[in-house]
């Protein structure tokens, strides 16, 4: 992509990117001004602002500025932009958010739409990993990776995807905003596994069968990168999924084992 390019991504990623922010700290404010309401977790807030941050550093600045001539600049932009970023927005609750502070008529309108069958096949595990993985393979075997970085509207069309895919995939395995189209602890967990394993093996052949127009060298640093940077993220993911499993059967279990609950 062309130097003369460079602003306009900035606008149009930088722009969304200070909105968002602004419009969470706005609604944070709002909705611990009502006394009925717990205080929003300052934690969230906090998560939000990070994820939409590491979201803006793949995509404006001198990483993005280096990822179109350095290929492991672009994987440390991809595991920012569509595993850590994604992470962090969801741990921030935003559905949540917006359910408590727009107003009652508003709010029955949103839970009707995340509860419909359109959110519900987008939100979908098989689906959300499909889009997520699936878009990765697709984006480093093919063409893909090539064009994009000579087509201005692919390039904001590939990285839109990534991260709102990272986003779907993320929420599609960790609950923390209201879900409607539930699926079990082992039923997710599979689903996990096996995005794990495609994630892995597609650092693998990236490894040894570079994008197009990669050096060999940038393409197995870059290759390793998202190998072992992509454990770290998962890891995480990991760790919350297993923490609300273990939460979710743990007080049947106490009340099992000694008849009353504690």
């Amino acid at each position: 992509m062309h130097d003369a390019h460079f602003p306009l991504p900035d606008l149009l990623f930088g722009i969304p990117a200070l909105l968002a922010i602004g419009i969470y700290i706005g609604a944070v404010l709002i909705t611990n001004r009502r006394g009925r309401l717990r205080k929003w977790p300052w934690l969230r807030m906090v998560s939000f602002v990070a994820g939409v941050f590491f979201a803006a550093v793949a995509l404006i600045g001198p990483l993005a500025r280096q990822s179109h001539t350095d290929f492991t600049a672009h994987m440390a932009g991809h595991l920012l932009l569509g595993m850590l970023a994604p992470l962090l927005v969801a741990l921030a609750a935003p559905m949540t958010l917006i359910l408590r502070t727009i107003n009652v008529h508003l709010a029955r309108k949103l839970s009707r739409l995340l509860q419909s069958s359109f959110v519900g096949f987008f939100t979908h595990p098989i689906v959300a990993a499909v889009l997520n993985i699936g878009g990765l393979w697709l984006l480093y075997t093919t063409d893909l990776y090539a064009t994009m970085h000579s087509n201005f509207l692919l390039h904001i069309i590939v990285h839109v995807h990534v991260f709102l895919a990272g986003y779907l995939f993320t929420i599609s395995l960790v609950y923390i905003d209201p879900i409607f189209h539930r699926f079990s602890y082992t039923y997710r967990t599979v689903v996990f596994i096996v995005a794990l394993a495609g994630h892995g093996i597609l650092s693998k052949f990236i490894y040894a069968y570079p994008p197009a127009g990669v050096p060999v060298e940038q393409a197995r640093v870059g290759a390793m990168l998202m190998y072992y940077g992509g454990d770290a993220v998962d890891l995480l993911l990991i760790f919350i999924l297993f923490k609300h499993w273990y939460q979710s059967v743990r007080p049947r279990k106490l009340v099992s084992m000694s008849g009353k609950a504690v």
